[in-house]
C-alpha cells in the first residue's frame, strides 16, 4: 500500500506521521502521480498548528503539502495531454501532495522539462508561484530599487531573482552567511537587524520605490519609513500590519493560472536564467526532522521530501 504523511489534529510536529493509505483511484479529469519529490513550506506548518484553522479549516485525519513533481502513474476520463510515464511538476489543492501517489487534476500539472531536477521540481509551486505573484503585485521598474526580506529563504531567493529580471536594482536582507549568494545574483545585500533601515538608506541613497516582505516581524513598517507607498509594499507574512496601513497581501492566487507559471518557471530555469536553492532533501519517513529544520526558519533555499 502507498504510503502518506497524516495527522490526526492540530499540534506541533510530533503529530506528524507516515501511515498505509488505500491507493487513489483518478476520477474523471484527474492525473495519478507517482511522486518522486515533494516540497515543504511554513504554511504547510501554520495549517497544522491549527493557528490559521479560521482561513484554512481542517478535517481529520489530514494529508499535508501542496507542492509536487513526479511520473504519471494514470489518467482519469476526459485527460488530454497526460499519459503515463510523463514527468511533470504540479501541486495539490488537497493537501495532499506528502506521499507516494497523489491525484491531481489535470488542469494543475505542467510537462517537466528534462533539465530541471525532480528536487528543484517538487519545490518549485508555491515558493515560485507565490514569488512570481509578489513581483507582479509591486511592479518593479528598471531604475527604481526593491528591497526584499527574508531574501535567501525559499520564497525571497526566487523573488530576488525576478526582480532583478525586471531591470530594477534589488537589495536582499539576509543574514551574512547568504550575502556571497546574493551578490552573485546581482542583489546588493544588507544584514539585517539594529540600524537595517540605515543600511538601506546607504545602499539606495535614491530611495526605495518597492517593498517585499516574506519575513513579518516589522517589515511593513520599515517599508512605510522609508517613504514606500502602501500599494508598493506586499507582504505574505504580516497580516495584520497589512490591515493596519493598507497594504498588499498578494501571493499565489493572485499571481494567474499556478500551471502556466510553473510552466513558464520551469523554463527560466532550463534556460539557466532562474536557480532554485535546495536547503536539504529528506526522505518521507524523515517529514519532522524536515519540519524540524523548516521550523527554524534560517534555511536558504528549498527543503524537500523525497517518498
Amino acid at each position: 500500500m502507498p504510503k502518506a504523511v497524516r495527522y490526526d489534529g492540530f499540534g506541533g510536529i510530533d503529530v506528524l506521521r507516515v501511515d498505509e493509505v488505500k491507493r487513489p483511484e483518478p476520477g474523471d479529469g484527474q492525473v495519478l502521480v507517482r511522486v518522486r519529490a515533494a516540497g515543504i513550506n511554513p504554511s504547510e506548518a501554520a495549517i497544522r498548528t491549527g493557528a490559521v484553522a479560521q482561513m484554512f479549516p481542517s478535517t481529520f485525519p489530514s494529508g499535508q503539502g501542496s507542492d509536487l513533481a513526479g511520473v504519471v502513474e494514470e489518467v482519469g476520463a476526459g485527460v488530454r495531454g497526460f499519459s503515463p510515464g510523463d514527468e511533470v511538476i504540479g501541486f495539490s489543492n488537497r493537501r495532499a501532495s506528502q506521499a507516494e501517489l497523489v491525484l491531481v487534476e489535470a488542469g494543475d500539472l505542467t510537462h517537466k522539462p528534462a533539465a530541471v531536477s525532480w528536487e528543484v521540481a517538487g519545490g518549485l509551486y508555491v515558493v515560485g508561484v507565490t514569488a512570481w505573484g509578489m513581483v507582479r503585485a509591486v511592479q518593479p521598474k528598471e531604475g527604481e530599487t526593491v528591497v526584499v526580506s527574508g531574501a535567501a529563504g525559499g520564497v525571497g531567493s526566487l523573488a530576488v531573482q525576478l526582480a532583478r529580471r525586471t531591470g530594477a536594482t534589488v537589495v536582499g536582507l539576509a543574514s551574512q552567511s547568504n550575502q556571497e549568494w546574493l551578490k552573485s545574483h546581482g542583489v546588493i545585500p544588507i544584514a539585517y537587524g539594529d540600524g537595517v533601515a540605515d543600511r538601506i538608506r546607504a545602499a539606495a541613497p535614491g530611495g526605495v520605490d518597492a517593498f517585499i516582505d516574506t519575513h513579518g516581524n516589522g517589515y511593513v513598517e520599515l517599508a512605510l519609513e522609508l517613504g514606500v507607498v502602501p500599494k508598493r509594499i506586499d507582504t505574505i507574512v504580516d497580516y495584520a500590519a497589512a490591515a493596519k496601513h493598507g497594504v498588499r497581501t498578494d501571493g499565489g492566487a493572485e499571481a494567474g493560472p499556478g500551471a502556466e507559471i510553473l510552466a513558464a518557471l520551469a523554463g527560466l530555469i532550463t534556460d539557466g536564467h532562474l536557480e532554485v536553492p535546495i536547503a536539504n532533501v529528506y526522505p518521507l519517513a524523515q517529514v519532522r526532522e524536515a519540519y524540524t529544520e523548516l521550523e527554524r526558519r534560517h534555511t536558504h533555499g528549498k527543503i524537500v521530501l523525497t517518498p
